[in-house]
């Protein structure tokens, strides 16, 4: 189920980066692929499908994509939709997803370095069942979801120490606006809308959101993370046209992203990040060019003749309207597969 929100309508400037092919993943176990960690030897990923026994595992990869070991749960997972390294190491699977906005409980497993078999930990909201795809971890190893509403995506963190055995509240953190994009995906501009996945870099210092059509990488300070989303200029890498993609990571170095779509024989991809650069909005007026030179035209912040007129907002979203519906319809089946 798709939730609406609030979009920024002020289209960003995407990054001009080429995709490059690293592996493909050929193994049938790994055909709803939708969470990915990067390590110096390899991958590590999740499916998103818990009704085959043989899918319902954490995969550790080679660095040709070859599955190499993968590690079962200790009971059934509902439905795995990201995971995360945390800072000592240790993995974070987030069992977040829930399509038809019916679960009580979502979850965390937490499998720390050395252990043979993930714990569970249970979590709920404050206000009712959330969709979510997206899971961070922050420096102080808190769990860090972010929901697939469409829009604007809500922030949520526990509220104290997660317990096994029993369920942790969730707190609502703020809510992160997605940007305004034109990039091309088989969903239209559902698909630019809502959150499939998110990666934090190896040393701490930035996050990316992803939706089917784009990644938004923002700069963490001190560690705060849901400062960083809710406050935070983003910086847009375009990833066009790709089948269904859900999994983001950084690679080991954090000099790139690493994307993967659901579906079989998935292609691994690599997008190199370009520099970091302040936004425009934020850029000194001591620095800027003078306001009548096409550098400084083109540098500025989009003002209300820049920004798409209302009009043709309305006509996207009319035109948008079958994609969501296109959308919806997969989500149901999706929802239909795991219950």
């Amino acid at each position: 189920m798709v939730e609406w929100g609030v979009l920024l309508l002020a289209p960003l400037l995407a990054a001009a980066v080429t995709a490059g092919p690293v592996c493909t993943i050929d193994d049938e176990r790994l055909d709803e692929l939708s969470g990915l960690v990067a390590t110096a030897d390899g991958y590590i990923a999740v499916n998103d499908g818990a009704d085959q026994a043989s899918h319902r595992k954490i995969f550790y990869l080679d660095r040709d994509c070859s599955v190499a070991k993968a590690v079962s749960y200790p009971s059934r997972p509902r439905d795995t939709e990201d995971l995360q390294l945390g800072p000592d190491g240790t993995l974070w699977v987030g069992d977040i997803g829930d399509n038809g906005n019916n679960r009580d409980t979502v979850a965390v497993w937490k499998l720390s370095p050395g252990a043979a078999k993930p714990r569970l930990y249970r979590m709920s909201y404050p206000d009712g069942a959330h969709d979510a795809e997206a899971l961070l971890i922050g420096a102080d190893q808190t769990p860090i979801v972010v929901t697939k509403s469409a829009g604007s995506a809500g922030i949520y963190v526990p509220q104290g120490p997660l317990r096994s055995g029993g369920t942790t509240p969730l707190r609502r953190a703020g809510e992160v606006a997605v940007p305004f994009t034109t990039t091309g995906n088989p969903f239209s501009l559902a698909g630019r809308l809502v959150i499939t996945g998110a990666a934090g870099s190896p040393d701490g210092t930035r996050v990316v959101l992803r939706t089917y059509a784009d990644a938004f990488e923002y700069t963490v300070t001190g560690g705060d993370v849901v400062a960083a989303l809710t406050s935070g200029a983003p910086r847009q890498i375009a990833l066009p046209d790709e089948p269904q993609g859900e999994a983001v990571a950084y690679t080991a170095d954090g000099t790139a992203l690493l994307t993967v779509s659901e579906g079989a024989r998935p292609v691994l991809r690599r997008y190199p990040l370009p520099a970091a650069s302040p936004s425009a909005s934020r850029r000194s007026a001591a620095a800027a060019p003078p306001a009548s030179t096409p550098a400084a035209r083109a540098a500025a912040p989009a003002s209300d003749e820049t920004r798409p007129p209302l009009v043709a907002i309305l006509l996207a979203l009319l035109a948008g309207t079958g994609a969501v519906l296109a959308t919806a319809a997969l989500l149901r089946r999706r929802a239909g597969r795991r219950t």
